[in-house]
């Protein structure tokens, strides 16, 4: 079976080079690339000094991630504070503390539960005049401020390669976890100039996509 998603936090997958059983795919998980937007949300905006950082605290995976945000956080000088949700009730406690008089920006770690109510947090951070950093460029779309995360078509297209071994007789398990090598900057200027915030265009020069005002 070939698969997108995140094979390694199902548990099932001992090895990406080696998964083993029926199981591989094209894996979209890479802790430290949270850690990689809390750099780029400093360039962008460097005053941004406390950052709110919504996760699953029933995923592993997740904790491990905020874990990487958080030994980082000293260097970039930030102050991370943990929005833990267990389930789609506990955003209503989340979301007053999307506020500048509490956070200067939020970012979501990558999670089925978070991304369900990923357009909730954007549209709350947006009113709340907080700018949000995601991992999924149609958020920006949506009102995020900045995305970065691994190019999904390229993922797509792998999955797509895996699925065609796998139908001419490869085993599944003898094949690696494909992890992304393309990753995007997508910023939305719209939203940049509803939070006030000027983006600095060593920045904007890099982005792969710019929503104009």
């Amino acid at each position: 079976m070939a698969t997108t998603g995140d094979p390694v936090a199902s548990g099932l997958v001992s090895s990406l080079a080696h998964p083993g059983g029926n199981l591989t795919g094209a894996s979209y998980f890479l802790p430290e690339i949270n850690v990689k937007r809390l750099e780029l949300l400093k360039e962008a905006a460097p005053y941004i000094a406390r950052v709110a950082v919504i996760y699953n605290g029933l995923n592993a995976i997740d904790e491990r991630a905020v874990a990487e945000v958080e030994a980082v956080a000293t260097t970039l000088k930030l102050r991370i504070q943990r929005l833990a949700v267990n389930a789609p009730t506990d955003f209503d406690a989340v979301f007053p503390v999307l506020t500048p008089q509490k956070v200067d920006a939020v970012t979501i770690v990558e999670d089925a539960l978070i991304h369900s109510h990923a357009l909730r947090v954007v549209d709350v951070a947006l009113k709340g005049r907080v700018p949000t950093l995601v991992g999924l460029s149609s958020l920006v779309e949506g009102g995020a401020f900045m995305s970065y995360g691994p190019n999904r078509p390229e993922l797509w297209h792998k999955a797509a390669l895996l699925t065609d071994k796998i139908l001419r007789g490869a085993k599944p398990g003898d094949l690696p976890v494909e992890q992304p090598t393309k990753f995007e900057l997508v910023i939305n200027l719209r939203t940049a100039k509803t939070l006030g915030l000027m983006v600095p265009r060593s920045l904007l020069s890099r982005a792969d996509r710019v929503i104009a005002e």
